[in-house]
């Protein structure tokens, strides 16, 4: 008389003893007891990585039964995602603004919100949909995996782009997100430490994109652990107040702006009004602050006065 299915968290690596939706099942209840709201999605994700399937076949298929070196794969996994290892990271990419996006422990996540940032630099005089052919010079400062920059660049054909970072190891995997994009020959990367030490030869920029770090030191214990642990802490930390990035930033905005330029600079949910009197202070206008889907203070629009 046969039993029930080992728990999976019970199963030894490299041997199985169920179904796919055996292993579904027990997967998504480790995760859920781990602390994981999306447990049953992540489960799904993982399936559909490890055999390589669309989430929807993993779903219609309960029956298959994954080989021992896919049940070995898929249990190995599992472990990490139990671990809080963001699941990005895990599967090596995130999607943004419609497009794939590699990524590694190197470099932040790509977050849903930061689309916003998009949107705002999408519409304004110059980059709007009558626009799209526009002659436009773009710099993303802290580029991290390049998302900002090419989604912007993929959608204006004519667009180039300088994306810069102190990380060289976020640096190539930006450049490696550009080839996959098909945008290298658009979009250029280099080291510096936010504008310090552009030669000028880039000439200024009509925009300008940056999400800088704006976490406080003291907010850091009530993160998530996908974050606190696991992303790059150079991405996050905006020193003891959040706002040490923007310092850094807000008197290199102005020269780097091309004459009519805009500047879209995302900040933490309740920042925007201290980056706003930040930008003011140092010259420039804010002209606009965008709200997120959540209605939140997202993105700070500001132009040279």
């Amino acid at each position: 008389m046969s039993g029930a299915p080992a728990a999976i968290e019970d199963m030894p690596q490299g041997t199985h003893g169920g179904t796919l939706g055996d292993w579904l099942s027990g997967a998504a209840g480790r995760l859920q007891a781990a602390g994981i709201d999306s447990a049953r999605l992540d489960a799904r994700l993982l399936a559909s990585f490890v055999l390589g399937w669309n989430p929807a076949r993993v779903l219609a298929h309960p029956e298959h039964a994954p080989g021992g070196g896919e049940w070995s794969r898929l249990q190995s996994l599992l472990a990490r995602r139990a671990n809080r290892e963001p699941l990005a990271v895990i599967i090596g990419k995130r999607e943004f603004w419609g497009l794939d996006f590699a990524v590694t422990a190197d470099t932040l996540v790509p977050r849903p919100e930061s689309e916003t940032l998009i949107e705002a630099a999408l519409a304004v005089p110059g980059c709007q949909e009558g626009d799209r052919d526009a002659d436009l010079n773009v710099i993303d400062l802290g580029t991290g995996s390049g998302c900002l920059l090419l989604a912007l660049l993929s959608e204006r054909p004519n667009a180039r782009g300088l994306g810069v970072d102190l990380s060289a190891a976020a640096l190539k995997v930006a450049a490696g997100n550009a080839a996959a994009l098909g945008l290298e020959g658009r979009a250029e990367f280099r080291q510096s430490d936010w504008g310090r030490g552009l030669d000028g030869t880039e000439g200024r920029f009509d925009l300008i994109l940056a999400n800088p770090p704006y976490i406080a030191d003291d907010e850091f214990a009530a993160l998530e652990p996908e974050v606190s642990r696991f992303e790059p802490r150079l991405a996050l930390s905006g020193g003891p107040d959040g706002m040490a990035c923007y310092r850094a930033l807000a008197p290199q905005i102005g020269p780097l702006l091309a004459p009519g330029g805009g500047a879209f600079i995302e900040t933490g949910a309740a920042q925007a009004g201290a980056v706003s009197a930040l930008f003011e202070e140092n010259g420039l206008a804010v002209t606009s602050i965008h709200a997120d889907l959540c209605g939140r203070p997202r993105v700070v629009e500001a132009q040279q006065v």
